[in-house]
């Protein structure tokens, strides 16, 4: 039965470019890539409790480190660029967790929600880089003699690189480091008793979950082919952080399942700008007092699934 459900499911997704239309291909890419950022964020958040608010910092670096290499180092195969985007978000994220250690709750919220603004800040004004409000264009990445010009190609490398940092995800939450992650949320005295270094997995946590943020940036900037500030205001952080509650904290499969609901509900939402905060506003409000722990914990208490699982 798992093994089934799990082949259906493959070859729905390998099939979606030839099923929808171009602009669903689209949408379903940004989902894919929304899903990343959000499994990053649950590595964090879900796995350490350290709350952040400047995701979308994150993704920026990697959209423009990728972009950038990709304009000025055409001959870079599109894998080693957004390996490099990824290692140079992880570097800002080591340089950011490392003060942050001493910080908790509210007061680590506001940090990270200042280094967002930070980040737009040093975009606005790095123009000779990053051509400030004038946007970046993105050309096609290219692998070999292979240019991803097309939606469908894209699309194949956007779910390509989700899947494998899907199951690297999946295997660190099985390691004796997930157990460590785990145990700093459950109880950082226990943790700390029984031998967890918690200044080192709490940075490595940082560090780790930016570098999937800098990747899923790399993905988003060859995505939408043009980069502007305006994509990573604060509003994108609180949507990261609304995919982890609603799809359940802790949980790589909520992550996905939030990144869908979430990135669909701002397509859908796409005319009622304005009323937007309300309708998110009690998304969040109710599926904390009915699904606490989100749609994936909601979907274990489903008989058909518990017996799938």
């Amino acid at each position: 039965m798992r093994h089934a459900a799990l082949a259906t499911g493959a070859a729905v997704v390998v099939g979606w470019p030839w099923a929808a239309p171009p602009y669903f291909v689209f949408l379903a890419s940004l989902i894919a890539i929304n899903a990343i950022v959000a499994i990053g964020l649950n590595l964090l958040s879900g796995y350490t409790n350290q709350l952040s608010f400047g995701h979308a910092g994150f993704l920026a670096i990697g959209a423009y480190a990728a972009a950038i290499l990709t304009i000025r180092a055409p001959a870079l195969p599109v894998p080693a660029s957004l390996l490099l985007a990824g290692l140079a978000t992880a570097a800002v994220g080591l340089a950011l967790g490392v003060p942050c250690l001493r910080l908790e709750g509210l007061y680590l919220a506001m940090a990270t929600l200042a280094f967002g603004f930070v980040v737009v800040e040093a975009i606005l004004n790095l123009e000779w880089l990053t051509r400030g409000n004038d946007g970046l264009h993105v050309p096609a990445a290219r692998l070999g003699p292979w240019a991803f010009a097309t939606d469908t190609a894209r699309y194949y490398l956007v779910v390509a690189v989700a899947a494998l940092l899907i199951v690297a995800a999946v295997n660190i939450s099985r390691t004796r480091t997930g157990r460590a992650l785990l145990a700093v949320r459950e109880s950082e005295i226990a943790a700390q008793a029984s031998g967890v270094n918690l200044a080192a997995y709490r940075t490595l946590a940082f560090v780790v979950s930016a570098f999937y943020t800098g990747v899923a940036g790399g993905l988003f900037a060859l995505v939408v082919g043009f980069l502007s500030p305006d994509s990573f205001d604060v509003f994108l952080s609180v949507d990261f952080v609304a995919m982890i509650i609603v799809g359940g904290l802790g949980s790589i499969l909520g992550s996905v399942v939030g990144a869908a609901v979430i990135t669909a509900l701002n397509d859908s939402l796409a005319g009622f700008q304005n009323y937007r905060p309300l309708i998110f506003g009690a998304i969040l409000v109710t599926s904390m007092l009915f699904m606490p722990g989100g749609i994936a914990s909601a979907l274990r208490k489903i008989p058909s699934i518990r017996r799938l699982r």
